[in-house]
């Protein structure tokens, strides 16, 4: 593999980013399953260390309006390794911390360095033109990874060790893979000239200039907020009548997800043929089909299954494609879209996860799949009105 600039890459230079970006953005997560044994460390109540999982995320969220941008205005290597040295720094502070406002502060800045993921990707979208769509795909599916398989890694590092060596292996991990980024990674020269408020500005910008990042960004809105409700509801509906299941068997259907999550990428390949609007037909399809099975089926086990595979993969594919269709629309913006494609699509989280809450609460499993199913219908409805065929064609407003 070749840059634009015709500088020669090592093959396995997109696989480390994928690990990378996995083992990165993973730390984001790692808490969740371990929040019981850190709050009874530091002494805090079940409401008081539930904050926690909010200050990652609000730290992640910060990080990807305030520097991912950055991306296109410095050189990405060096931001990558700042970001990865200050997350080793901060992970190995967590594995000391006593006190829960050390906690909190340090989640922030779990959350704010774990950014540099999400500089791997539009990178990888620079180094190779070509075959955008599979090597941006196979980047993200390394983060869906590290997002599904961190709460399996974490409770099994923290029920055989204690949750404090969760982040101290952790901050060995980023260490390895920052070391071998030092070595392999290129130097991209970043193109933008201006000062920092302008980036800012001028990514913001992009929204009323191109027609393609607005129907990426709502529909990643939409997809993700189906993901994340699904996920927050079927903890509930998996431990209650008449399944019953236990918090370590529900911990075993991520593994169907990541299995979804390898499978994607394919979508990816279709994307590079210039079928992004069928990839996105089929993509939502298996997302309102998985929906309506879990509705017909809600205590079939296979179902479930089938349910769990075809959804994440439909999820994950809409993601993959879209990040094909917005990278395609300016070669020297990459991070500045990235960062409005990002940005919306963690608001659609939560915002899945808040409507998914509320439904269950108003009507428990029944009602959940009724707001997935209308997220889906809405979502569909985006593809269908986008007239673009290609990623190209039709992008600005």
């Amino acid at each position: 593999m070749t840059t634009l600039s015709g500088t020669k890459l090592h093959p396995a230079i997109i696989p480390l980013m994928a690990v990378a970006a996995g083992v990165t953005v993973a730390n984001i997560y790692y808490n969740q399953p371990i929040l019981k044994d850190i709050g009874e460390s530091v002494h805090a109540s079940g409401a008081e260390i539930g904050k926690v999982s909010m200050f990652a995320q609000l730290g992640y969220g910060l990080g990807m309006f305030f520097l991912i941008p950055l991306g296109d205005k410095v050189n990405r290597k060096r931001l990558i390794l700042l970001l990865s040295t200050l997350l080793m720094i901060t992970l190995a502070g967590f594995s000391f911390a006593t006190k829960l406002y050390q906690v909190y502060a340090l989640s922030l800045f779990v959350g704010l360095f774990a950014t540099s993921a999400q500089i791997l990707m539009p990178m990888a979208a620079t180094l190779d033109s070509v075959n955008r769509g599979k090597t941006v795909g196979k980047v993200f599916s390394g983060i869906l990874v590290g997002i599904l398989g961190a709460r399996v890694i974490s409770g099994l590092i923290a029920g055989w060790l204690g949750w404090r060596f969760v982040y101290g292996i952790s901050a060995g991990m980023v260490f390895i893979v920052a070391i071998l980024l030092k070595l392999y990674l290129p130097n991209v020269p970043p193109k933008f000239k201006g000062n920092y408020v302008g980036l800012l500005k001028s990514a913001l910008s992009l929204v009323g200039e191109f027609k393609i990042l607005r129907q990426g960004a709502l529909l990643g809105f939409f997809t993700f907020g189906i993901f994340c409700s699904f996920w927050t509801t079927l903890t509930f509906h998996l431990s209650n009548a008449p399944l019953n299941f236990s918090a370590s068997t529900i911990g075993l259907f991520g593994f169907i997800a990541i299995g979804g999550a390898l499978v994607a990428p394919w979508f990816g390949k279709l994307a590079d043929k210039g079928n992004t609007h069928r990839s996105l037909l089929i993509s939502v399809g298996m997302i309102i089909a998985s929906v309506i099975l879990l509705k017909i089926f809600p205590y079939s086990i296979a179902a479930l299954v089938i349910a769990i595979f075809f959804l994440d993969i439909g999820v994950q594919a809409t993601q993959i494609t879209n990040f094909a269709r917005i990278y395609a629309l300016d070669e020297h913006a990459h991070s500045r879209l990235n960062t409005i494609y990002m940005t919306t699509y963690f608001i659609g989280g939560s915002a899945g996860t808040y409507f998914g809450l509320l439904s269950w609460k108003m009507g428990e499993w029944n009602m959940s799949t009724w707001q997935m199913l209308l997220w889906g219908v809405i979502a569909i409805g985006i593809v269908l009105i986008s007239k673009d065929k290609k990623a190209g064609s039709s992008v600005h407003a």
